[in-house]
């Protein structure tokens, strides 16, 4: 069996052409060496996995292989020391380094030292390589790596030239890929390879080590579907569904597809950033200016133009600022999956016209989504469908709808319509005039009226409602035959709002009296004399009538009211 060697050592660079990524690095080195311009102290410092230690190495290859009496195949391994800091982080290896740079070297013109992760040094460590790295020897050359510049003292950083490394870009490490590909005989797709890229997060080597995880798992044909079941990541589709659902305003089809994500193992955190990274896709997706942001494979960037076109703009700016909101919240919230499944469904609701002024989170009704039942779809259809030629009139009973079965009718109707609005009229008066023919109708004094009349009042003053209160306060009702009651109210504005409150006063009555039979009839009388409290503007008004040289007084004596 041969032995297997992992892609990123196999396909370390070998020199500065292959490395990916960091071309203005590379190029600035190559030119150091031409000119003989390069300094004894140089700081390579970036993220995990960009190529610090390969440009180290091939670096400290490149400066004795200037000399044309070496041949070509030498690689001068005994002028390369190589120091892992965060396990030699003391004083005594440093000053072992120390002790060994005052040798020059046997062959070639230098002895390159590679300290990497310099940052694990200790302060005294530190301290004793000042003196050494601000005045080293002719032939020797340090190279530290480090991943966390900013833990390094101030004072070895005045004496490195420093190379910043970036992130390895989507496409390029895609690209890079893509040749490994062909030299082990595997077919991938774009998409496959994009993802993978995607995962690395900008480091190569990580990016590798993905790649040998999915060849072992699917073998030399690389899919997408393969790759995003293998890595557990959630691909386009997901997003694109969602989105495709959000703008129909299907609530319970979004709410089932974000179960299904979670269902899969996946945090509602990451869905929903994957979520706002997905929106701001599509808002790119709309102008050909920054269509190049758009970092995705050619099939799936075709998807977003056609995505993109369906979006509108304000929809998507109101779905991003509303997933970030919740990705600021998650965190906090005792509920997550709760926060996750308002926000959805804001989001799903922001293009829906049902409601002409809603609310910044606005969520359409469970009512609009609510199905007609069976029995009310056994009595609609025939009315909605109509017959093909015309049959011969025959006289059958009209069938009688039932009172429920209007309830169900009037469901799907938005709340501001003409059609709504009627049929809510013509609800509440079926069921005001419920039949209670099988209910108690016990008798009851008009003093015994009267007391639940007032307990009533006071009720409604512990819920906060002191204008029903003081309407219900300003007489006492009076019971006629049949068990009707009359009430008498001084203006028009009291009467409107009476009968608003009219059901619960009635419900109320009827459960305490156990008597549903009773009838409450309001009466518009506007000669009825206030029994309520007057204003101080009205008192004075009042005592003015009775006395006007009181008006007078206060003229004289320059009063307030």
């Amino acid at each position: 069996m041969e032995h297997f060697i992992v892609s990123a050592r196999k396909y370390r660079p070998q020199n500065f052409e292959d490395v990916v990524g960091q071309q203005a690095i590379t190029n600035t080195l190559e030119n150091a060496i031409k000119n003989n311009h390069l300094a004894q102290a140089l700081l390579f410092t970036g993220p995990r996995g960009v190529g610090k230690t390969s440009c180290a190495r091939i670096l400290a290859k490149k400066i004795n292989q200037q000399d044309a009496e070496v041949a070509a195949d030498e690689d001068f391994a005994f002028n390369i020391f190589e120091l892992d800091a965060a396990s030699n982080n003391s004083v005594d290896d440093i000053r072992s380094l120390t002790d060994q740079v005052r040798i020059p070297p046997q062959t070639g013109k230098y002895k390159v030292y590679i300290i990497d992760e310099v940052h694990m040094l200790s302060q005294a460590a530190f301290n004793a390589f000042l003196k050494t790295l601000e005045e080293p020897p002719a032939h020797a050359i340090f190279i530290l790596a480090t991943t966390e510049k900013h833990k390094i003292i101030p004072t070895i950083l005045s004496r490195c030239q420093i190379f910043d490394f970036k992130r390895i870009g989507v496409l390029d490490a895609k690209n890079y890929l893509k040749v490994i590909c062909e030299k082990e005989n595997i077919t991938a797709d774009d998409d496959a390879l994009h993802i993978i890229a995607q995962k690395a997060d900008g480091a190569m080597r990580d990016a590798l080590s993905i790649f040998d995880r999915v060849v072992s798992f699917s073998g030399t044909n690389l899919t997408r579907e393969a790759v995003t079941e293998n890595l557990n990541v959630l691909d386009y589709d997901t997003y694109f569904n969602m989105t495709d659902l959000m703008l129909t305003n299907k609530i319970p089809q979004v709410l089932n597809a974000f179960n299904t994500v979670l269902a899969k193992g996946f945090e509602g955190h990451h869905f929903i950033n994957g979520l706002a990274s997905h929106f701001r896709d599509l808002l790119v997706a709309k102008d050909k200016a920054t269509l190049e942001l758009l970092e995705v494979g050619d099939s799936a960037k075709k998807k977003y133009l056609e995505q993109a076109t369906k979006a509108s703009i304000p929809f998507l700016m109101q779905a991003i600022n509303k997933a970030n909101d919740c990705d600021l919240n998650y965190r906090a919230s005792k509920n997550q999956r709760l926060l996750v499944e308002l926000t959805i469904m804001q989001i799903a609701s922001i293009t829906f016209d049902g409601e002409k002024k809603k609310s910044a989170n606005y969520i359409i009704p469970a009512t609009f989504f609510q199905a007609l039942s069976p029995a009310v779809k056994e009595i609609v259809k025939p009315i909605q469908q109509k017959p093909a030629t015309p049959q011969p009139k025959v006289e059958t009973p009209k069938p009688k709808l039932a009172k429920p079965v209007l309830k169900n009718i009037q469901r799907r109707n938005s709340s501001l319509s003409l059609k709504s609005i009627h049929q809510k009229k013509v609800v509440k008066k079926i069921d005001e005039e419920e039949n209670f023919d099988n209910h108690p109708k016990d008798p009851f004094t008009e003093e015994i009226l009267q007391t639940y009349w007032k307990e009533y009042s006071t009720l409604l003053i512990s819920k906060g409602e002191r204008s029903m209160a003081s309407i219900v306060s300003t007489d006492l009702p009076k019971l006629g035959d049949n068990f009707k009651i009359t009430f008498t109210v001084p203006n028009k504005l009291m009467e409107d709002q009476f009968r608003k409150g009219r059901p619960k006063l009635l419900s109320f009555l009827r459960e305490k009296l156990n008597n549903y039979g009773i009838d409450i009839v309001v009466i518009l009388n506007e000669k009825v004399e206030k029994k309520f409290a007057y204003t101080p503007q009205e008192k004075y008004n009042k005592m003015k009538e009775i006395n006007p040289l009181l008006d007078k007084l206060r003229k004289t004596f320059e009063l307030d009211l």
